[in-house]
C-alpha cells in the first residue's frame, strides 16, 4: 500500500512537493503500522480533525493551536532559524495575531484606560553590528488585565494590540499593561486532548513582538515574564531563555518596566 500511494505521485514536477509528499506518507503509514490503528481510532481522529476545522474563525485558530500544542509550531521555528545569523532569538507567533493593528505614536498607549497594571516599554530595534535601525516596525500584542486577548471578547475590541514605528535612532517606547500567564481556550478539540492526555493548558505570561524593516528578515518573538509559573512548561513550548526579562515594578507608582532592544540580521539576497 506504502508503495503504491508513493507511486501514484511519480508525476510531481514539484520536487520539494514530491519529497514533502512522499516523507509525509511514509511516516504516517509507520505510524499506522507501529500503533495497529483501528478503524475506530482512525475514525475518531477524522472527526477530531474535522471539529478542529469547525473550530476556526477570523478570530480562533484552532489548527494553529492544535500545531502549537503538538511542538510543530515551536519546531518549524527552531529548524529555520538554527543557522546563527546574530539576530534576536523568535518565537511562536502564536493564535491570536492579527493584520494590521493601529498605529500609535511613540509613548503611547495600546491597553485600554482602566486596564490591568501599567506597562512601560522601550528599547531599540538594532542591526547585528548595533546600530539603531530607523523606521522600523513593530506589532505588539498582550494579554489585557483579566488575562484575555481582544481577540477572545464576544464584540472583539481592540485592546492591547497596536503597531509602533521605531525613531531616527532605532529607539521606540510604548504602553500597555502587564501580562497574565493564561489558560488556551479549552472549549475546543485542543483543549479536550491535552485533558485527555492530563496535560496543563496554560502559557506564562508574555508579550508578542513581530519585528520588521526593509532590507532586514523579519523577526517574530515574544519576550516572558522573569518568575512565572509555567516558563518550565509552557503548553506550547515557546519559552526561550533568552527571551525572559523581568518586568520591574515601582512599588510607588505602581508601574512595571520592561527594557528589551532587538536585533534584526540582514535579508538574505532574493
Amino acid at each position: 500500500m506504502t508503495e503504491e500511494v508513493l507511486a501514484s505521485a511519480s508525476a510531481c514536477e514539484d520536487a520539494r512537493l514530491r519529497l514533502v509528499f512522499e516523507s509525509l506518507v511514509r511516516h504516517l503509514h509507520a505510524f499506522v503500522n507501529e500503533v495497529g490503528l483501528t478503524p475506530a481510532e482512525w475514525l475518531a481522529g477524522v472527526r477530531f480533525l474535522t471539529a478542529t476545522g469547525h473550530t476556526c474563525d477570523e478570530f480562533r485558530q484552532e489548527f494553529m493551536m492544535l500545531s502549537d500544542t503538538l511542538g510543530v509550531t515551536s519546531l518549524v521555528d527552531e529548524i529555520a532559524h538554527r543557522a546563527s545569523t546574530g539576530a534576536s532569538e523568535s518565537s511562536v507567533l502564536g493564535p491570536f495575531y492579527t493584520e494590521n493593528p493601529p498605529e500609535i505614536a511613540r509613548g503611547e498607549s495600546i491597553a485600554a484606560p482602566g486596564e490591568g497594571v501599567p506597562l512601560d516599554v522601550r528599547g531599540h530595534v538594532r542591526d547585528t553590528a548595533g546600530a539603531g535601525i530607523p523606521g522600523a516596525v513593530l506589532d505588539v500584542w498582550g494579554t489585557d488585565g483579566g488575562g484575555l486577548y481582544d481577540s477572545q471578547h464576544p464584540d472583539h475590541p481592540v485592546d492591547c494590540r497596536g503597531r509602533i514605528r521605531t525613531a531616527s535612532d532605532g529607539g521606540f517606547a510604548f504602553r500597555t499593561v502587564v501580562p497574565s500567564s493564561y489558560s488556551i481556550p479549552t472549549d475546543g478539540p485542543v483543549g479536550a486532548m491535552l485533558q485527555r492526555l492530563g496535560r496543563h493548558t496554560f502559557r506564562p505570561a508574555h508579550l508578542h513582538f513581530r519585528v520588521g524593516a526593509a532590507g532586514f528578515a523579519p523577526l517574530t518573538t515574544a519576550i516572558y515574564l522573569a518568575g512565572d509559573p509555567y516558563l518550565s512548561s509552557d503548553a506550547v513550548f515557546g519559552v526561550r531563555a533568552s527571551l525572559i526579562e523581568e518586568f520591574r515594578r515601582d512599588a510607588a507608582s505602581g508601574t512595571a518596566t520592561l527594557e528589551r532592544d532587538f536585533t534584526l540580521a540582514k535579508a538574505a539576497p532574493a
